[in-house]
Parts: C-alpha cells; structure tokens; sequence
C-alpha cells in the first residue's frame, strides 16, 4: 500500500505532509519561489519529495534564484534563434556573472538587427507562459533525439564533459536529461539537453536584455569550429535591470582600456601580437610610483630582493608539474643548443627551453644553492619577475588579462611551527599596503583541492587548508568557500577588493604548499642537527603590476592621487611673460622628484585651462602677474575649487605632505584637510 504521508525538514522545521507533496505545494502562498534546494542540490519546484528528506525555498531574487532564472533564460534565447534561424545548431549555454550566454553556429555572425530581433522572439516567448518539465533519458534516446545536433552530440558522449564549467550546465556526470518547453496547450515547442534546474514557467523571467554577440571556439579551443556567442543578462525586476545597466555605463566611463588611450598610459601594437602591453612614460611612471612604494614596505619587512632569467629548460619545470598540470598555458617550446656534425649526426642533445609562467621553481632552486639553517627561517624571497602565460587570443582583455605580466612575487620558507604566524602577519602586511593603494573594502575566498588536479596527500592538503582557513577566520573578514579553486600544490586565499563602484576584484593571492618542497627536496637543518622540510608560501600582493594597474585606474576613473598620479602637478601661465617665474618653482618640485608638466602651448588662457581641467592632474597650478609679483602661486583641483596666492615656499612644502600622505586629493577643502594636521605638527 503507498504511503499516505512523509516526514520531511523544510528550513529546519519538521513536518509532515502528503506523500505526493512537491515544492509546488509547499510554497503555494509565496510566488516568489521558483525552486528548492533538496538535500542540499538545487532541484526544479516540482520535484517529488521522499520520506527524510530536507527541503528549504529558493527565491527568485536570491543568488541562486537569479541563476535558474538566467539559465532558463539562455533555454529562451536558444529558442528563439533556432525558431528564428532554423539551421542554427546549439553548444552550450551557461550562466556566467550578472547574465549568461549561449553559443550558436550559424551561417553568417549576428547583426545589431538580428539581436533586436532575437529579443522580440524571446519576449513573445516568455508572455506565452510555456513551462519547462524534465525527463531523464538514456545515452542512446539522447543521441538519437540530437541526431542533428552535433556539437550536442559530442557532449554527450565525452564522459568528462560534466567536469568543464562551461559544459556543466547540459551534462550531469549521474545522468542524462531534457528540458522540454510546454506550452500552455501541453505541446512540446522546443527542447535541449540540461541537467537543469528550471523556473516553472518563461513568465518567471521578469526582466532581460540582449547584450552583444561575439566570435567564440567550441569549448575555448582554437583548433575547434567557431561559434557566435550571443551575451545577455536577467534579473528579478525591472528595478534591479536598469540599476545594473547604470553600472555597467560607469564601468564603461571608466574602462581602463579607454582611460589608457586617452590619459596616453599604454597601448598594444599589433606589431607586438595580443596581450603584450607596452607602457608609455606616463603609464611607466605610474608603475615605478608602484613598485618604488612596494619595494620600500617589503624591504621593511624583512625581505630579500631577488632576480631571476625569464627563460628556463624545460626539467626545471618537469620537477614543479608546471609541464603536466599547466603545459596549455605555457608558450611552446625552443629546441635549443644541439650541436651536429657535417654529416647531421647529432653530437651534442639540444634541450627545450621555455618562457617562464612561474617564478617559484627558480625560487625553489635559490633556497637550494647552498645549505640552510633554521635561524635564517622564515626567509623571505620577492622578486618582480615578469612572467609568460599563453592565454589564447580570443581570451585577452587589456591589462586584465595578459600573455607577458609582470608579478610583485614573494616565496616565504619558514617551519612548520612558524607556519601560522607568518601567515597571520603576511595577510596583515598584504591589506594594509592594499589599503595604501586605496582600496579598503575586503573579503576573504578560500580556494581549496580540486580533486582531479592536485599533488601530495590528503593529509597534506587537509592540514595546509584547516591552517589557512583558521588565519582568514582570525582576520574577521568575510570568508567565501572557492571548491575546487586551488592550484595544483596547494590551497590558496585571495583577497577580493571592491572598487569604488562595487566591484570585486581578485588582488593579492597566497597560497600554502607543501608539495612543491618535497618535489625540489628543500631542506634545512632544525636545531636538533636533523634535516627538515621547509613550508612554501606563495604570494603575489598585487597579483600582476598590469592588472593591480588597471584596478586602481578604473577605481579611480583616471584621477589618481597625488603620489601615485602620472603628473603631479601641472602649470599653466596666464600669459608668457609670467612662465619664467612658474617654470622656477615647477624645477624647486622637480628636484625634490615630483612628476612635472608646464603647458607652453600658444592656446589662449582659457582653453589651456579646459584642457588641465580634463587632464585628471590632482595640481594645476596658475600663475598669473600677482603670483609672480608676491613670489606665489595659485592652485586649481580636478573640482574646479582654486586656493590663489600661496607663497611658493608654503606651496612647495604642501605638495609634498600630500604627496607623501598618499591621500587623494580632489578639491581645495580635501588639499587644506590634507596639511592641517602637518601644519598643527609643526
């Protein structure tokens, strides 16, 4: 006889409920529910329920609310196209962050009008209230029913297709299954292979938008067919849409790859190849204000500075697993020093040397050069060393991401015992010189073993991840779980940073190894004369000099402060006859090293001040004939706020407080609280 009831958890709470019970039921009064979590797995509203089992709500407006209902709108989009363009055939459609996208071949690329129309489709799609059901199959019925299908059909049969995050939104590795759309006369319209879940209707999609399209390969690789990839974005109300795309229009103002071109900080010739920026003198100066500043905190703590050749044979990296865990990143190999002779007999093997993607193995080897004790632990090695990554063409983005990158890289040894300590003071060290650069809007993410990628033991890795875990607990700051995130010789935590219009970035990383070690077979001797393994911190605190760059300049929209600014200070003479006085007190800053400009353009006064004004420069300063008649100078801020008549010794000695404060400076009232405290000092 069935049952007529069962027991189940819904947020805790025991209940008891009909044996034919499913989501659908339970959270009848709450329109807002769009799914349930079952067991801890997301599952479609009317999944059916088993005796035990814990159910708790997914709303729409949640985290993972907005994820089904971005997946469910990709289903909607697809549809939409094949009904549209009826020889398209489908890849995959994942959510990505803040929307989602779905991959098409297709005849010819997708205009402007074709996307207008897709998004027309898409919304006489959603008012008809179809509904979207699943049903399992079985591998066969799954083949057969994308016969013509191809790149479906590939998914299907390549058993590891489940592990990619692209292709794990249609494939499960437990079973096969199809969302069929229904309509309201309970017609299947269109299907696709997923593994789901799904809103219970197209209505549930409150409010989307079509973004761009783009060239993309099938699953990333270049020797694969090319796809159009149509972008879109969904959200739970029209509200939340248009305070996205408002975001998005000050992103834009502030991309880094526009303010670059303008501000003339770096550039990408084509002459060069993608991903390989070059640095102007105004960018370069930016970068030295970096890495001076850097340079002076780490020898402060205690570091040793380090250098090491960008180009290595390839066994030092067959030692580390770099060649076995991260070869597709790494540039090909050279095949270099084979000697022959005149009949083309080899008489000396030749080697592969490699671009270096990774500074630690050399680091590894100068731990190695000579025996160490434990009195020089923790040793600290830093290094700015540029490494090469070979990120495939399609994938680079400006200075976010890179083939040749630049990491402010330490490698810290130390004992085991001393392992917890340095990584309480390193995360200290690492959010302060962060919060230097302005940024101070943290949280934590812990990256831990992914279980198909990873050296040394369970044991190792449990230790290592329990120990980086409790360091980040101690910060007080939020701690995010990255399953799966780590590297292949250790877990790691990132510092994510919010800019200033609520962005996260990923900035500085450090991760725990005991694995590499014991690769290179480091040692030193403890003080019971024994032989004993190091632990391995990794850490790069800006990540990348080019990506910490385009962080800040996009944080600050251009207008960097004082310190770090490409120009400091900016004059401009009111006429010729007083740029002798001006060009006297712009060479006093120069000698004390503040980037310096003077405009001797023949542009009337008025425009060399609109053109100052747009320079994003924190000083201008004016002078005009009572400046030079008083021996002063007048200030101008990115504002529009002026101090006139600053004796010019006054002048000299308040650029360089701020300067030295490393605060922002934007206005007149920002520069006067800036130097009261160091004029209350003196």
């Amino acid at each position: 006889m069935a049952q007529s009831s069962i027991s189940i958890t819904v947020n805790g709470e025991a209940k008891e409920v009909e044996a034919t019970t499913t989501g659908v039921e339970l959270f009848a009064d709450d329109k807002n529910i769009i799914a349930v979590r079952l067991n801890g797995e997301l599952r479609d509203l009317y999944t059916p329920l088993a005796d035990g089992d814990s159910v708790e709500p997914v709303a729409l407006d949640s985290e993972d609310g907005l994820g089904i209902m971005r997946h469910s709108a990709t289903h909607v989009m697809a549809q939409a196209v094949q009904e549209l363009f009826p020889n398209a055939k489908l890849g995959v459609g994942p959510i990505i962050k803040d929307g989602f996208y779905y991959d098409f071949q297709v005849d010819q690329p997708f205009t402007p009008d074709d996307l207008k129309q897709i998004e027309k489709h898409m919304q006489r799609i959603i008012k008809s209230s179809q509904s979207f059901r699943r049903r399992v199959v079985s591998e066969e019925e799954a083949l057969a029913e994308e016969a013509d299908q191809p790149f479906k059909i590939e998914l299907i049969q390549d058993k590891e297709a489940h592990l990619d995050p692209s292709t794990a939104t249609e494939i499960s590795g437990k079973e096969l299954s199809f969302y069929d759309n229904v309509d309201r006369d309970g017609n299947v319209v269109w299907k696709d292979l997923c593994r789901g879940p799904h809103l219970p209707n197209t209505r549930f999609i409150k409010a989307f938008k079509i973004e761009r399209s783009a060239a993309a390969y099938w699953r990333g690789s270049e020797k694969n067919p090319t796809m159009q990839r149509i972008y879109g974005t969904a959200w739970a109300s029209k509200e939340d849409l248009k305070a996205y795309q408002t975001r998005l229009e000050e992103a834009a103002k502030r991309d880094h790859r526009k303010l670059g071109a303008e501000m003339d900080l770096f550039s990408f010739p084509e002459e060069i190849g993608p991903g390989l920026a070059v640095f102007h003198p105004k960018g370069a100066a930016v970068i030295n204000a970096m890495e001076d500043y850097s340079r002076e905190m780490h020898r402060k703590h205690h570091y040793s500075f380090v250098q090491t050749p960008h180009i290595t044979k390839g066994g030092l990296y067959e030692t580390s697993g770099h060649l076995h865990w991260y070869k597709d990143g790494m540039y090909p190999p050279m095949h270099l020093d084979e000697e022959r002779d005149a009949d083309g007999n080899i008489t000396k093997p030749g080697a592969d040397y490699y671009l270096k993607p990774m500074n630690c193995p050399m680091h590894n080897l100068i731990f190695k050069s000579r025996q160490r004790s434990y009195r020089e632990l923790p040793l600290r090695l830093f290094e700015f060393g540029t490494v090469y990554r070979y990120e495939k063409s399609g994938e680079v983005h400006g200075l976010t991401r890179v083939r040749g990158l630049t990491q402010d890289d330490s490698h810290i040894y130390c004992t085991r015992e001393q392992m917890k300590d340095e990584l309480t003071s390193l995360l200290t060290f690492v959010l302060n010189l962060l919060k230097d650069f302005g940024l101070s809007d943290f949280y934590l993410e812990l990256s831990t073993k992914d279980p198909d990628k990873y050296v040394g033991s369970d044991e190792i890795w449990e230790e290592a991840t329990n120990t980086l875990r409790e360091v980040a607990e101690a910060s007080h700051l939020d701690l995010v779980a990255d399953p799966g995130g780590a590297a292949f010789y250790g877990p790691k935590i990132s510092v994510q940073a919010r800019d200033a219009i609520g962005r996260t970035w990923q900035v500085s990383t450090i991760q725990l190894d005991f694995n590499l070690p014991e690769r290179f077979k480091l040692e030193y001797i403890a003080k019971d004369g024994t032989h004993q393994r190091p632990v391995m911190i990794h850490r790069a605190l800006f990540g990348s000099i080019e990506r910490f760059f385009a962080v800040l300049l996009e944080h600050y929209a251009g207008a960097f402060p004082a310190w770090l600014a490409p120009v400091q200070v900016l004059g401009v003479p009111v006429a010729d006859e007083f740029a002798p006085h001006l060009a006297g007190f712009v060479k006093s800053l120069e000698d004390e090293m503040v980037r310096c400009e003077i405009d001797y353009s023949d542009d009337r006064f008025g425009k060399k001040i609109r053109n100052a004004s747009k320079s994003k420069v924190p000083f201008i300063l004016i002078v005009g004939e009572e400046d030079m008649n008083n021996n002063a100078v007048s200030f101008r801020f990115r504002d529009g706020s002026q101090l006139n008549g600053v004796p010019v010794d006054e002048a000299r000695e308040q650029i360089l407080t701020v300067i030295r404060k490393r605060v922002q400076v934007n206005s007149a009232d920002d520069f006067k609280a800036a130097v009261a405290g160091e004029n209350a000092a003196e």
